[in-house]
């Protein structure tokens, strides 16, 4: 007897085939039957025609801390996700030296937008090094499949300490240091390195975070470090470096980069730019070099306030205030000279900033006084023009009016739906970019792929279903070298997304206090989700996640080398 049959699903099966009614019979955790299927299964489910793919694979998260409160990973699962990708931007938490361990998630908490009291009070540090890190995932037994990348700056600071944001050449032995941490990783199952060099990455205090000082050839060495040619990825936050930067190095260790940088998202102001970054990287392949673009499919959007302005940070009058009290940031931003500083920033963006000085982009969200209840759903610029006002100073007045707790939305990116498709649909692009269990006091992007089937699947069929469920699950484990998943085939390991096409998608954002130590955060809820299923288990059952005394997700540490097969991605299109 098997241990599941999913009865009479239409199964679209990730690798490109047309949908078919079917059923699946799981056991042992993989799938090994699909079709008419007379055997009883432990479980029956009767699916009704609801559609089955394989689940979502999330290769941009940050769940490296939660993991260590929330086995569970709440809310990639319910939102479809299977398989998460950590450690990305190279902001880990391992390794990690007891007296270094504040240091990194002080950086964190700023960089990746996370409740510092939350990260103080939740994590386990039950492991040091990034094999420990491993076997702590192994025991908390989490809900989706976990990958683990090492991470650049995570590494420079357990060499270098508080020298890491400071000093941009490490000595030969810091040198020697990272790479041997870096060969560990690789041979603990790290399923590559994690880098940054975007100019929006800063942490506490303002530092730039660890990485993006350190200079190319010091990437090289890492990348190098990795191991023999073809293994292992490389995902890099590459702010301004071009792809003619990176594909020596791809080229040289026979390693994909993906970069994930706003250079690369839509823009209006500069429609062309995105494009011939996607056209350089799709060159760059069929030359034999991997290099990718991760492109999220929904408008970059922060929300925030002035008491923790994250999309201004890039600017440099915020650089010596990022870690002030609310009480000093009140006495700054009344200052006539710094709004003249941050002013002049704000006409002079730099290429790859969030912010470019568009306030028309700006939008007051929430307002905590009845008076001001008039600006609610208002864009910056609009309320300017009707007050015959400064729109920097509408903001900043607004702000000190209700002690830096008005919350505003910037939708600052990939905005425009024609102009994002054409970059979702190109041959270089990976659909990611969702920061799960990161940026949770501005917003929650871990929904993408169910956003993805209802926005660009059928609201606006720019992808059939075939190809959209391609897109989310085989196209991005193939190209991470990750086995056996993002695929319904015999053999295959049984993770399932159980769905209603006509309604599948995800709910406004919603804010809960179930953080520990009550820290609040932004979640999404799933609509249309029947059944998630890990390794033939289900994690969520379309309400709540089921409750089991071990997760089902398995911690990967085996990938396909990616040497020779990036040609293969595009000649399969």
């Amino acid at each position: 007897m098997v241990d599941l049959v999913i009865r009479g699903a239409t199964v679209v099966d990730g690798l490109g085939h047309e949908p078919k009614r079917a059923d699946v019979a799981v056991k042992d955790g993989k799938i090994v039957a699909i079709g008419e299927i007379k055997d009883k299964g432990a479980e029956t489910i009767d699916a009704g025609g609801l559609t089955l793919t394989p689940g979502i694979v999330d290769v941009h998260t940050h769940y490296d801390a939660q993991v260590t409160w929330d086995s569970t990973l709440s809310p990639s699962p319910s939102l479809g996700v299977t398989t998460a990708i950590m450690g990305n931007c190279g902001f880990g938490i391992v390794p990690a030296t007891p007296e270094g361990r504040d240091l990194v998630i002080r950086n964190l908490s700023v960089v990746e937008g996370m409740d510092l009291d939350a990260l103080r009070t939740g994590i386990k540090w039950d492991f040091e090094s990034f094999g420990d890190y491993m076997a702590m995932l192994r025991r908390r037994a989490p809900y989706a499949n976990v990958a683990v990348l090492a991470g650049h700056s995570t590494i420079r600071t357990a060499v270098m300490g508080e020298a890491a944001s400071q000093r941009a050449d490490a000595t030969p032995e810091e040198m020697a240091k990272m790479k041997a941490m870096v060969v560990d990783a690789m041979n603990n199952g790290a399923i590559g390195l994690g880098a940054s060099y975007s100019l929006n990455h800063s942490g506490f205090g303002g530092v730039p975070m660890p990485s993006t000082i350190a200079p190319m050839s010091e990437l090289d060495a890492l990348v190098g470090a990795m191991g023999p040619r073809g293994k292992g990825v490389v995902a890099i936050a590459s702010g301004v470096k071009t792809p003619q930067e990176l594909e020596p190095m791809a080229a040289k260790y026979g390693r994909p980069f993906f970069q994930g940088t706003g250079m690369a998202m839509y823009n209006e102001q500069e429609p062309a730019r995105a494009l011939k970054i996607f056209d350089d990287c799709a060159a760059a392949i069929r030359r034999g070099n991997g290099l990718y673009v991760q492109i999220p499919c929904q408008p970059l959007s922060f929300d925030f306030t002035m008491g923790n302005a994250y999309p201004f940070y890039s600017h440099s009058a915020f650089d010596p205030i990022k870690a002030f009290s609310p009480e000093q940031l009140k006495a700054v931003y009344r200052d006539p000279s710094w709004r003249a500083k941050f002013r002049e920033n704000a006409k002079n963006p730099r290429p790859g900033m969030i912010f470019q000085g568009n306030w028309d982009r700006v939008m007051v969200a929430v307002a905590q006084k009845p008076a001001n209840a008039k600006y609610v759903n208002r864009y910056l610029h609009e309320i300017a023009a009707a007050e015959h006002r400064d729109p920097l100073d509408i903001m900043l007045d607004l702000s000190l009016d209700e002690n830096l707790e008005t919350a505003f939305l910037g939708r600052f990116l990939n905005v425009g739906d024609d102009g994002v498709a054409k970059l979702l649909k190109h041959e270089a692009g990976v659909v990611a970019l969702s920061d799960a269990g990161a940026h949770l006091i501005y917003m929650c992007d871990a929904g993408f792929g169910l956003h993805f089937l209802a926005r660009w699947v059928r609201e606006r069929g720019d992808f059939d279903i075939v190809e959209g469920i391609r897109r989310l699950t085989s196209h991005p484990a193939d190209l991470y070298g990750i086995q056996n998943r993002g695929r319904l085939a015999v053999g295959a390991q049984a993770d399932m997304l159980l769905f209603d096409a006509a309604t599948v998608g995800v709910s406004p954002a919603e804010r809960v206090a179930d953080l520990p130590g009550g820290g609040r955060r932004t979640i999404r809820r799933p609509t249309g989700v029947h059944g998630v299923f890990c390794n033939g288990i289900k994690t969520f059952d379309g309400k709540d996640y089921v409750k089991h005394a071990k997760g089902p997700g398995h911690v990967l540490d085996r990938f396909n080398s990616s040497a020779g097969h990036h040609n293969s991605a595009i000649a399969a299109q």
